[in-house]
């Protein structure tokens, strides 16, 4: 093979890569997630007064944050599953769900409390909310780093620590439709730190399995 020809065909499988990783991330979440949804459905289900709650608007906010950090985090993850990718100029978008929880709390903030600022932040399900997320993550997690090792990241710990965040967010997304805690606090506090616990998982995972 003389050297154009080599050049043509890295060329060209570099070409491929990126949509290969991303059918493979799809395929695998798509496997793991009845396994998160199965977790969900045996020990938490939809919360009985979900009806009613959804004409609260920090119900829906819920939703909002928590999808707002999966899918920035799924682009992300596939952008870095190139060798040459880097971090900057993506990085913003993980801002998104920082931003909306901003705007949360301060609404909250104008409006007449309705309890006291201590119950909104500890709620009643902050030791359910720590175990829920992680737990319903794992097989997402595990699905995402199966995707991703068909990539090639130059940095395996930040990649799969975006894995965890990705696998965080859509953990969250079932878990905030039992959580009767609507609070923004609550959601700053409680899910953030149940969501870092799972990037520390993928981190620490990420940079053994996806390293190449």
């Amino acid at each position: 093979m003389d050297t154009d020809q080599l050049i043509r065909s890295l060329a060209a499988d570099n070409t491929h890569r990126a949509p290969r990783v991303g059918a493979m991330l799809t395929m695998a979440l798509l496997v793991a997630a009845p396994l998160s949804i199965l977790i969900f459905a045996t020990f938490l289900g939809v919360r009985p007064d979900v009806m009613s709650a959804m004409h609260n608007p920090f119900f829906d906010m819920k939703f909002a944050v928590t999808l707002s950090l999966a899918i920035p985090a799924i682009i992300i993850s596939l952008h870095l599953s190139r060798p040459e990718a880097l971090m900057r100029g993506w990085g913003w978008l993980l801002l998104l769900p920082v931003g909306l929880l901003a705007v949360a709390i301060g609404s909250e903030a104008m409006m007449a409390p309705a309890m006291p600022m201590t119950m909104r932040l500890v709620g009643k399900n902050s030791r359910w909310c720590m175990l829920a997320i992680p737990a319903m993550s794992l097989p997402l997690l595990a699905g995402a780093l199966f995707g991703l090792r068909h990539g090639a990241p130059s940095r395996p710990a930040l990649a799969g620590a975006l894995a965890g965040l990705l696998s965080a967010g859509l953990a969250a997304t079932l878990y905030a439709s039992h959580c009767t805690d609507d609070s923004p606090l609550f959601v700053a506090t409680w899910y953030t730190i149940a969501t870092a616990v799972v990037t520390a998982i993928g981190a620490a995972v990420g940079s053994k399995v996806l390293r190449y």
